[in-house]
């Protein structure tokens, strides 16, 4: 039909999702020789051996055509040019820059050498790298959906004996957001943590242990926690998660624990039940309710506040000024963009610290951002208070039990009581088993 074949391929995503992996998978099936160098390769301290390099490469594609040329973590060479490169004078990364647009605009159509590069900072890299001749494809390589997840976790658990209770599409809806490395490292660690106890199988509470390891970090199990913190905490996650169980617009909540894991003293953890593309007003108004339910829990019942709120109010801050400043969620500055990082600005001539809009908009900015927080604030307040006695009994659950589930949690709601075991009564009666066994000498 007169068409030529692209010139260069650009896999765009971010870290973790597989972009490298692909290029393997290619070299595989290309069936023609696979030339593969990372960016950093190029870059030395003396001036010019990189755009040497870049020749001798590409020298020796032409040599070998049909072939394939793959440059991972094409950033390191592919920035911006202008005011990105500092030192004055030559620059070894501008060189190798320009020796790599010339090579890929001076191939004749018959060259037959396809150019793949990979790259998570799209954002940051020469347009004249990115225009049509060069890099024509750009691919971009998403995070995996709920398909995705599961697909991706059947390839890792093959290896991997499984016992029959574990349900892997269970898990991958309670994994949004996961790179396909993420829940490679998932199975991986929930095979070790089976073999350090013992286990004949992975079962379902490896899986889950996995998962919230990979996340949020290690469970500190030995941890020795004093009786008042203990109780701070175990009120903070309770109120977490009274919002987070009756707030229909909010993810429904998996389990809540005050074991700490990672920095945290506990968690409350949701499993959505469907991935999320756009985020709706109500439910970002949820989400800050949910992030101020353990600060104003703490305010009610413990009498005072704790430090614990720090990555809450983080968290609900940036939500918040996402909501105002990107996604114009604001009555008052209406659908306006005042993000500093839009792509239409050149960022490369930049001043930093320049603003984009007035004083007088700054101070609006701050003021529809509080607004906005106290608003929720005011919401998550409201609904504690009206389910104080339900509170109450989730963190006296929680401080006899350490962890409740999503079934718990709603008996407590409802004003039921829990008979379950204590993980004291667990330690007891396989202390006693284990006495029972021993020879009498």
């Amino acid at each position: 039909m007169g068409g030529r074949i692209p010139r260069g391929v650009l896999l765009v995503g971010p870290p973790g999702c597989g972009k490298t992996l692909l290029a393997k998978a290619i070299s595989g099936e290309a069936d023609v020789p696979f030339f593969s160098i990372s960016g950093s390769d190029f870059v030395e301290m003396f001036v010019g051996v990189g755009a040497s390099r870049v020749r001798d490469l590409f020298r020796q594609a032409k040599e070998n055509s049909p072939c394939i040329i793959f440059l991972d973590e094409v950033d390191a060479i592919g920035r911006k040019r202008g005011a990105a490169f500092v030192g004055g004078g030559h620059d070894e990364r501008e060189q190798t820059l320009n020796a790599i647009l010339v090579e890929m605009d001076g191939f004749d159509t018959n060259d037959q050498v396809i150019v793949l590069a990979a790259t998570n900072r799209a954002d940051i890299l020469d347009n004249a790298l990115t225009r049509p001749g060069r890099f024509d494809r750009q691919i971009f390589v998403p995070l995996p959906d709920l398909r995705g997840r599961l697909d991706i976790l059947k390839v890792h658990a093959r290896k991997i004996k499984l016992s029959p209770d574990s349900n892997l599409e269970r898990l991958a809806r309670g994994t949004p957001m996961f790179t396909g490395a993420d829940l490679a490292a998932i199975i991986n660690e929930a095979a070790l943590m089976a073999t350090m106890e013992n286990k004949d199988f992975v079962e379902m509470v490896d899986l889950e242990e996995a998962r919230d390891k990979v996340r949020w970090g290690r469970a500190k199990k030995s941890r020795v926690m004093d009786e008042n913190e203990k109780s701070i905490t175990a009120y903070h996650e309770a109120g977490h998660t009274v919002v987070q169980s009756l707030l229909k617009e909010a993810d429904p909540l998996h389990k809540v624990s005050i074991i700490p894991r990672g920095p945290m003293g506990g968690a409350t953890f949701a499993l959505p039940e469907k991935d999320r593309t756009i985020f709706t007003k109500r439910y970002c108004m949820a989400l800050l309710q949910v992030c101020f339910g353990g600060r104003i829990a703490e305010e009610l019942f413990c009498d005072d506040i704790s430090s614990g709120a720090h990555s809450d109010i983080l968290q609900a801050t940036k939500i918040a000024k996402q909501m105002v400043l990107n996604w114009g969620m604001s009555t008052e500055l209406g659908p306006v963009s005042y993000d500093q990082d839009w792509g239409g600005r050149d960022q490369v001539f930049a001043v930093p610290g320049e603003k984009d809009y007035s004083e007088k908009t700054a101070e609006a900015i701050d003021g529809e951002i509080k607004k906005i927080t106290d608003e929720a604030y005011a919401k998550a307040k409201d609904l504690i208070v009206k389910n104080k006695n339900g509170l109450e009994r989730i963190a006296k659950g929680l401080l006899k039990y350490e962890t409740l589930d999503a079934e718990d949690v709603k008996l407590l709601l409802e004003g039921g009581e829990l008979n379950k075991p204590t993980v004291s009564d667990l330690l007891a009666a396989e202390q006693a088993k284990t006495e029972q066994s021993e020879p009498e000498t």
